[in-house]
């Protein structure tokens, strides 16, 4: 199993600072480098300041320059507000200024709230269709010149400057839908997958979607299989209390969002009051320390074990969740030195 990070510059709260959570944000991708991690993931979303992320190619840029090792994740862009010519020659300089590390990763978004700014008019729920043309538009740009005359972009013919320096860019579809995977495994497309508070079984109907998408393809799939979880390693119960609480507030906030109840004042969204969360929103403590990637060293390895056995190709370490930036850099460092080591052992023993 491999491992990436997700990150954001993330501020819950006015009185944090700013130049703390840049500092603290490049820190963590540091550590993952240091540690051997594959990818690290910057998102993509606007006027929120729990994910400050309004270009991840220019956050990816700034990393790379500081982080020498690690491959560099868009997870993920949303088609819908960009123009394909704008998004090739973005992505495209990144692989070029990186010497080729650039994963790109590209969705539909998640809050209606964003659409009604930045794509005012469309359903998030249609954004799908958005991403579906603009995937092979992006490719063939890359490629050369080309002309497109599509439903939701026009332009003659035209190409990217510059172009990637990887031959093949490897491409990444943030999947949840049936629909989604069949996309994926139809087009060669990596697949990230995010189970959000659910249950472990959810990332097992993930699976199933996955292998009913590999069947109908007539059993061809060489991608990767990605999942995210919000991750947090302890060895105290003030850590531990830490995290939930932690996770709890932030799960308020996103339930304002994906529900869209109460106001968003200055980037902050008000938390909607966690008796009020349903759905895919699971706010109990003790559901969400079984749910997440919580726990001490033994118990997150015996998780991801879990995740190893249904097929995950690789683990996203979500650290990004309202936790203060100490004990965040605590839960990564006990990742990295407790955990991590024994499947790099288990590496060395298939391999042997």
């Amino acid at each position: 199993m491999k491992f990436h990070l997700a990150i954001n510059l993330e501020r819950m709260t006015p009185e944090t600072d700013m130049i703390a959570v840049r500092d603290h944000t490049l820190d963590m991708v540091r550590m993952a480098d240091a540690a051997g991690f594959e990818i690290v993931w910057a998102a993509e979303h606007h006027a929120l300041e729990m994910t400050i992320a309004p270009n991840p190619f220019q956050i990816l840029t700034w990393w790379g320059e500081h982080a020498p090792n690690i491959r560099l994740g868009v997870g993920v862009v949303n088609a819908a507000y960009w123009h394909p010519i704008n998004l090739a020659g973005e992505a495209a300089f990144l692989d070029l200024t990186s010497n080729g590390r650039l994963e790109f990763g590209i969705g539909s978004g998640a809050y209606q709230r964003e659409f009604d700014r930045m794509k005012p008019g469309l359903d998030q729920r249609d954004s799908w269709r958005y991403m579906q043309e603009m995937l092979p538009v992006v490719q063939k740009l890359w490629a050369g010149d080309y002309a497109h005359d599509g439903e939701f972009w026009q332009f003659p013919t035209a190409t990217s400057c510059p172009k990637p320096l990887q031959a093949q860019v490897p491409v990444w579809v943030a999947a949840r839908a049936p629909i989604t995977f069949d996309y994926a495994v139809e087009h060669g497309c990596n697949i990230l997958s995010w189970p959000l508070t659910m249950p472990f079984s959810e990332a097992e109907a993930y699976r199933a979607r996955l292998d009913a998408s590999i069947e109908r393809n007539g059993g061809r799939y060489d991608g990767s299989w990605a999942v995210m979880r919000h991750a947090a390693v302890y060895e105290t119960e003030e850590d531990r209390e830490g995290a939930i609480a932690s996770v709890r507030g932030v799960l308020g906030q996103f339930g304002n969002l994906m529900m869209q109840k109460g106001e968003v004042i200055n980037g902050f969204p008000e938390p909607v009051p966690l008796e009020e969360l349903d759905g895919n929103v699971r706010v109990d403590p003790e559901m969400l320390e079984e749910n997440l990637m919580f726990g001490r060293p033994e118990e997150v390895a015996r998780k991801l074990r879990m995740y190893e056995q249904i097929g995950v190709d690789a683990f996203v370490y979500y650290a990004s969740m309202g936790m203060d930036m100490a004990q965040q850099k605590r839960s990564l460092a006990l990742f990295i030195d407790r955990v991590m080591p024994e499947f790099a052992q288990k590496e060395l023993v298939d391999a042997g």
